[in-house]
């Protein structure tokens, strides 16, 4: 699948582990590019649903792709009472952020962007996520046996914490996995 991509060199310029094995189940070669240092900040007032949209285009905006590369960048974010969660800093912030979620219904939004010598195209995706009450001692077993630093909101829904903690979801998994592949896969097939 995806034979217009052979004329490319795929580059997916993300350090996610998560975004690696979607675009991989893909069975789309590429390699992986990350360029240390790009300042990831949105305008002062953007409203937070544009704000991983923004984020991607920014990323993609470090890469200079020759005639026959493609640049795949992407940001994730979650959104709680209007307010973008992040990575957390530390395990402390983990707990505060899942505490947070706990018994709420939150937004998970991640923007992706292709980017080729010619032409840049951007898109996002939103899923709506339910979790459950949540304990203290689920939270601190969630965030001492596995990593909770390098996810928005200090969650991986593929984790132990999305089997026992989430209620429901309304839009794709794999968006909030970090990549909203079947829409990537979608924009793909037209370039």
């Amino acid at each position: 699948m995806l034979q217009n991509l052979a004329k490319y060199d795929v580059v997916l310029a993300s350090g996610s582990p998560r975004r690696r094995e979607l675009l991989a189940a893909l069975g789309i070669k590429f390699r992986v590019e990350v360029r240390e240092g790009i300042e990831e900040m949105s305008p002062v007032g953007m409203p937070v649903m544009q704000i991983a949209e923004h984020l991607s285009r920014v990323k993609a905006h470090a890469y200079n792709p020759t005639d026959n590369q493609l640049i795949i960048t992407a940001d994730t974010v979650v959104i709680e009472g209007g307010e973008v969660l992040g990575k957390p800093a530390d395990a402390a912030e983990a707990r505060r952020m899942l505490r947070r979620l706990g018994g709420k219904v939150h937004s998970v939004i991640t923007g992706v962007t292709v980017k080729t010598a010619d032409r840049t195209q951007s898109f996002s995706a939103q899923t709506q996520v339910e979790f459950d009450d949540l304990t203290d001692e689920e939270i601190d077993y969630y965030v001492e046996k596995y990593n909770p630093l390098d996810k928005a909101g200090a969650y991986g829904i593929q984790e132990w914490i999305g089997y026992i903690g989430v209620r429901s979801i309304e839009g794709s998994f794999y968006n909030v996995m970090g990549l909203p592949i079947q829409r990537l896969y979608s924009l793909l097939k037209i370039f």
